[in-house]
């Protein structure tokens, strides 16, 4: 489960930048989670619960995570189809060829984080 590492450096962030802060404590973590990212909101919900058990300063047990999905699109660099792929590299639906380019659906990044 590399989402555990992911929200580990995701904390790690967060820490350093609280250091320039006068919040003491995070309630929320918001995500922006890309459907081909490789990242799964589950599983990433299960690891922010494994690093609060592990008694992080920052994090309460009321801490959540909100996780905001971007859709992935690619377009056919043949056809100029624009659809939705299932992975990476994805048949066009229209002209059945490989040729299609990820323009969203990648991103893995914070969006914000709330505390008081």
């Amino acid at each position: 489960m590399h989402e555990l590492g992911l929200m580990g450096d995701i904390l790690n962030l967060i820490n350093e930048d609280l250091s320039n802060s006068k919040l003491e404590t995070v309630l929320e973590i918001e995500l922006l989670v890309g459907d081909l990212s490789n990242a799964m909101p589950d599983a990433l919900d299960m690891a922010l619960e494994i690093y609060k058990q592990e008694g992080i300063k920052f994090l309460v047990p009321e801490t959540k995570l909100k996780i905001v999905r971007e859709q992935a699109k690619a377009i056919c660099a043949l056809c100029n189809t624009e659809y939705e792929p299932d992975q990476r590299i994805a048949l066009c639906p229209d002209c059945k060829l490989p040729s299609g380019k990820v323009i969203t659906g990648e991103s893995f990044k914070i969006i914000s984080y709330h505390g008081k």
